[in-house]
């Protein structure tokens, strides 16, 4: 299968990617070094995780051409609004250390100032237009925070990034992303979030019907769920500090599932999100300062 995606814009994009969620920034330059060299070519990193500038060093130090690697980027809540979001792609970028974005999204839906939302999208529009960005997209976003946004803007998202993974599957999300061309991007693809958010012995790692199906390809739990992303349209960005935990995750171009191990992953599905709600993001409780530098 190929690495290969394309955007409703005619970008390229990888599928498969390497995230940094919740990696220290002392750590962040090594583990995106060690996924640039096991062959990731699609870093998603995040104005709020406050390790740009550590994925930035690891990109500038890979000695690969910056048109080789895509970098993907959010605008943080409290940078939101026509102005604010046009500084803060500034900011990422410095700290990234490149001219240009390879896909500038907005991390969540701000139900409670919605036109704030707005606003911040139609800078990243203008963003667009100005050949800043080469996609523009959104990240939590719900059916009801799409159709408001599509009401009131002009360019469709490329990419909505989501929680999904096995046990969380999202199908009346994905259903509209595609409907609107918009392709699904997948954070926690592998259930990490099943692990530290108190799902305990029911994390997805340890399901019965998964390590069933990894037994008969040879491949870890993890590399199942990650094929299954793959083989089912959608872009995936696990994450991890581990080189053989980072070369294991890219390692499953190799082996396809079939329909059925497909359905019996699918139907895992038990409809508990681990992240936070998104219709409750408001300034007051999730706002934070995003540094200059």
């Amino acid at each position: 299968m190929n690495n290969i995606l394309i955007l409703n814009n005619g970008v390229e994009i990888p599928a498969l990617g390497f995230g940094v969620f919740q990696t220290p920034p002392d750590e962040t330059t090594d583990a995106v070094a060690t996924a640039l060299s096991t062959g990731y070519r699609l870093i998603d990193t995040a104005a709020a995780y406050a390790n740009e500038r550590g994925v930035g060093d690891a990109i500038r130090d890979s000695g690969l051409a910056r048109d080789d690697i895509f970098i993907e980027t959010k605008v943080w809540i409290s940078d939101y609004g026509y102005d604010e979001t046009l500084h803060a792609f500034d900011k990422s970028a410095r700290k990234l250390g490149v001219d240009t974005i390879d896909l500038f999204i907005l991390h969540q839906a701000l139900p409670s100032a919605f036109d704030k939302t707005v606003n911040a999208y139609r800078a990243l529009e203008r963003l667009l237009a100005d050949g800043k960005v080469r996609a523009i997209g959104v990240s939590n976003f719900m059916p009801a925070h799409l159709a408001s946004l599509l009401e009131q803007t002009e360019v469709v998202p490329a990419v909505n990034q989501i929680e999904v993974h096995p046990y969380f599957t999202q199908p009346e999300v994905r259903t509209v992303d595609a409907e609107h061309g918009i392709l699904t991007q997948a954070w926690s693809p592998i259930g990490g979030i099943t692990s530290y958010r108190g799902e305990g012995a029911t994390s997805t790692f340890h399901n019965p019907v998964i390590l069933a199906i990894a037994a008969v390809h040879g491949k870890s739990a993890a590399q199942v769920m990650l094929r299954w992303h793959l083989q089912e349209g959608r872009s995936a960005i696990p994450k991890s500090v581990k080189p053989e935990r980072i070369r294991e995750n890219f390692d499953v171009f190799d082996f396809e599932l079939t329909p059925d191990e497909l359905h019996q992953i699918d139907v895992l599905d038990r409809g508990v999100r681990g992240g936070p709600e998104p219709d409750v993001i408001t300034l007051d409780t999730f706002g934070r300062e995003i540094p200059e530098s």
